[in-house]
This record gives structure tokens, C-alpha cells and sequence, in this order.
């Protein structure tokens, strides 16, 4: 047996150290490290005291803070847009097939649109019919509101009153469409609900305009002109755009005659 590896191993083990390195200047000490120069900074001057240190996953604040953009949403500029075009398609099918044909994809074939993007704005039939009567109804009372809250002290505010609101059944399409929802109104409840607050409240602006103009006219009997003059000007919007007759010359003097009469002299 070979006793090599016996003697290189007592050689090792006795083998002197090597010689350390000539000493040079001064030895660079190591530079602390980040938790040690926070350890120190409270004590240093000109150093800002360290804090508490934030959770590792913590993202670093922005530079500089910039008010964030909001998020563009369905009920947004584009989103009203989209609407009103739906509620535009939806009063073209009202007037030109009727109440019984205003679908929901009746009206989203009109508007040229996938039934799903419909029932994204108006989940339900009954949700459609409640917006197309309250854009209709809104939209006439905005008209309304100028005209019975003019100068009711001029002379000629009636005259100008009643001309007005007789130029409006000119339209053809603006009465068929009230047509169909007086149709509506008379087959569902809540349609028929929110058809009398308009009235209620066009009643209201008439016999406000008759306080103004006709001061000395007791209150129930403003009221009661108020009704009537409702009554009259809307019920001869059948009669005067083509629905149930044609306008007359003769007919449309009396008319004129009779609503000036109960909005006074």
C-alpha cells in the first residue's frame, strides 16, 4: 500500500502560513449600508431624521401630484348622445306604427343598433316608455314655461299666448306623437300618471298667467278658465293638424275668439 497520500497530508498540516500582504497607507473602511445610514441620519447634522420606514411593497410616491383624468363613461357626453339618438328612434316608430308597435327591437332596428346596446340604455320595454314620455312632456313644458311667464301685464300677452301655443299644432309629427301617448296613457297606469302632472302643471301656468293679467278674477274662477283653455287648445289639436279633421278659416276664428275670451281681455 502506497503511503503518498499519508505524507502529503502531514506536509499540509505543518505547512507554515503564507505571508500577509504588504500593508498599504490606511484601509478603506466599507460603506454602511442603507439601514445603517438611516440608523445615523437623526444624529448627523444636516441630515433629515430617517421616519418610519414604509412596507416594502409600498410604490413610490409621483413626482410631482396631477389631478387624475376621470375615466370616460357611458353617461358622459358620447353616452347622452347615444341616448337621446335611442329616444329619437323610439319617438319615430311612437308616431309613425303607434303605441302597439314600440317594441324593443322594434326600436332598436330603427336606431340601426344590436339589441343588447338598447337594453344597456333602457334595460326594459317599461323603462323606454317612461323615457320617451318624460323627454316628450319636458320638452313641452320647456316650451310652455316662456310663454305663460312673459309679461302677462301686456295687452297683447294673451293674443301672443294663444298664437303661440296655435302654431305648435302645426306640427303634424309633435301632435300624432301626443296622440299616441294619450293612447298609451289610456291603456297603462303610470304613463297615464305622469300624463296628468303635465296637465296638472300646464293648468297651474295658466292660471298663474291669469293672476298677472286678470288679478281681479277670483281664484276658483282662474282655475276654472284654466282648465277649460287647456282643455280647448289641446283637444283642437286633433282637429287642426290632420288627425280627426283639416283646419278651417272659420273654425280657427271662433277658436281664437273663445280662448282669448277665458284668458281675458
Amino acid at each position: 500500500m502506497s503511503t503518498t497520500p499519508d505524507r502529503a497530508h502531514q506536509s499540509a498540516a505543518v505547512a507554515p502560513p503564507a505571508a500577509a500582504p504588504p500593508a498599504t497607507a490606511e484601509a478603506t473602511p466599507p460603506a454602511p449600508s442603507a439601514r445603517a445610514r438611516a440608523g445615523r441620519s437623526a444624529d448627523q447634522p444636516g441630515l433629515a431624521p430617517a421616519g418610519p420606514r414604509p412596507p416594502a411593497n409600498t410604490p413610490a410616491p409621483p413626482a410631482e401630484a396631477t389631478p387624475a383624468t376621470p375615466p370616460a363613461t357611458p353617461r358622459g357626453r358620447k353616452g347622452a348622445e347615444r341616448r337621446e339618438a335611442l329616444l329619437d328612434a323610439a319617438e319615430g316608430v311612437l308616431v309613425a306604427e303607434g303605441g302597439p308597435e314600440l317594441t324593443m327591437r322594434a326600436v332598436a332596428a330603427a336606431a340601426g343598433v344590436r339589441l343588447g346596446h338598447l337594453q344597456y340604455y333602457f334595460p326594459t320595454h317599461a323603462d323606454l316608455v317612461a323615457a320617451v314620455l318624460e323627454r316628450v312632456l319636458r320638452r313641452s313644458a320647456e316650451r310652455l314655461a316662456p310663454l305663460l311667464t312673459a309679461d302677462a301685464e301686456a295687452a297683447d300677452a294673451p293674443a301672443a299666448v294663444v298664437a303661440a301655443l296655435l302654431a305648435e299644432q302645426e306640427d303634424a309629427r309633435l301632435v300624432r306623437l301626443f296622440a299616441e301617448v294619450w293612447a298609451l296613457a289610456a291603456r297603462d297606469a303610470a304613463v297615464a300618471g305622469a300624463v296628468r302632472g303635465f296637465y296638472d302643471d300646464y293648468r297651474e301656468q295658466v292660471a298663474a298667467f291669469l293672476a298677472r293679467h286678470r288679478p281681479e278674477l277670483p281664484e276658483e274662477e282662474r282655475r276654472a278658465r284654466a282648465g277649460v283653455f287647456v282643455m280647448l287648445i289641446e283637444g283642437a289639436s286633433l282637429f287642426r293638424s290632420g288627425v280627426a279633421a283639416e283646419r278651417a278659416p272659420a273654425t280657427d276664428d271662433v277658436l281664437l275668439r273663445t280662448a282669448l275670451d277665458l284668458l281675458g281681455p
